[in-house]
């Protein structure tokens, strides 16, 4: 099976107006995807935020689910937060994993030698992979795939195109298409890795 990341862009996102934005940190966005990160087995969860202001407000609300009353009160909380990195950049996030594949295979511990980067979106684009074909994928190689969902409204054009894959959008049986970015992520995981 691959090595799974997810990645939870907050800049350059589109706001409703299709402007390019920088988005704020959400305390729900840091636990839910935690959970289901560690629900689905991902190797990471990056949350990419240029601001340090925000940035810092990421690490306060992990340390208080990590140390302390919060850690004593809920200790799952605590062991679902461990796989939050805070980066500054999708590039960042992308020499990071890089660097822990080579640092794996020189260990001996995988042979994943490539990072697949899969964007979402709610839009759908020419190259869109499907859900099956993509779980195919990921089930017959070893490689590393990086899930990336932006927030506000989406990741930037460039973004996107800059992705390997782009992944089928979420269809419901009414018109409306709007979900909460950690609702995506739950389906988008239990799709691609669910029993």
């Amino acid at each position: 099976m691959s090595r799974l990341y997810i990645v939870l862009v907050h800049a350059p996102v589109y706001n409703k107006n299709m402007e390019v934005i920088t988005s704020s940190v959400t305390n729900l966005d840091i636990h839910d995807i935690a959970r289901c990160a560690a629900t689905y087995g991902a190797r990471a969860y990056y949350i990419v935020h240029p601001s340090p202001a925000q940035q810092d407000l990421t690490h306060r609300i992990m340390a208080f689910w990590q140390e302390g009353v919060g850690a004593a009160y809920n200790p799952h909380r605590n062991e679902a937060l461990a796989c939050v990195r805070v980066v500054a950049t999708l590039d960042e996030v992308r020499a990071d994993i890089a660097a822990e594949l080579s640092a794996a295979r020189a260990a001996g511990i995988t042979q994943a030698s490539r990072l697949y980067t899969v964007a979402t979106d709610a839009r759908l684009y020419p190259n869109t992979i499907d859900y099956k074909a993509l779980r195919a994928k990921m089930e017959a190689d070893d490689e590393a795939y990086a899930l990336i969902f932006g927030t506000g409204w989406g990741l930037v054009r460039e973004e996107m195109e800059r992705a390997d894959y782009i992944l089928q959008p979420i269809y419901g049986p009414s018109a409306y298409n709007h979900l909460s970015v950690r609702s995506a992520v739950a389906i988008i995981l239990d799709r691609l890795c669910g029993k």
